[in-house]
């Protein structure tokens, strides 16, 4: 299971996080912290898994900014990178090419419409039509 969703620039400046198991705000921080540390501190062309306590953390570098996932030991890691891919293009398509301060126009219950209902079973019209709808709301 998919324990937290992380954006955040190339800065550190956090953009987006959801989070599916609960956490106080200071646990919230801390990991927020250890996470822009451990990925921003990686060379570009290191791998894109790093265990991390008893987590996995997945990340994926897209533009200026860093799609970090953590997940627990079972969870594959090549599903949860193909589902960050399958997000991004989801955000590219609602949004189009926009720069990164348009994420913030993503609220927590997009991401977690699209991350809970399954995005790679999905095609990606029924998704951005489900966005679409929901920001209409």
């Amino acid at each position: 299971m998919m324990r937290f969703l992380l954006l955040f620039s190339r800065q550190g400046k956090l953009r987006l996080q959801k989070w599916f198991t609960p956490l106080t705000d200071r646990e919230k921080k801390k990991v927020i912290r250890d996470m822009m540390m451990l990925v921003l501190a990686r060379p570009p062309r290191s791998c894109n898994f790093v265990q991390w306590r008893d987590l996995k953390i997945v990340y994926k570098r897209y533009a200026s900014l860093y799609f970090c996932a953590g997940l627990e030991d079972r969870d594959n890691e090549l599903l949860s990178l193909e589902v960050l891919h399958r997000y991004v293009e989801l955000l590219d398509k609602y949004f189009g090419n926009q720069s990164e301060e348009d994420v913030n126009e993503v609220q927590s219950a997009h991401a977690h419409t699209v991350l809970r209902k399954g995005v790679i079973k999905q095609s990606e019209n029924t998704c951005v039509g489900g966005l679409r709808l929901c920001r209409s709301c």
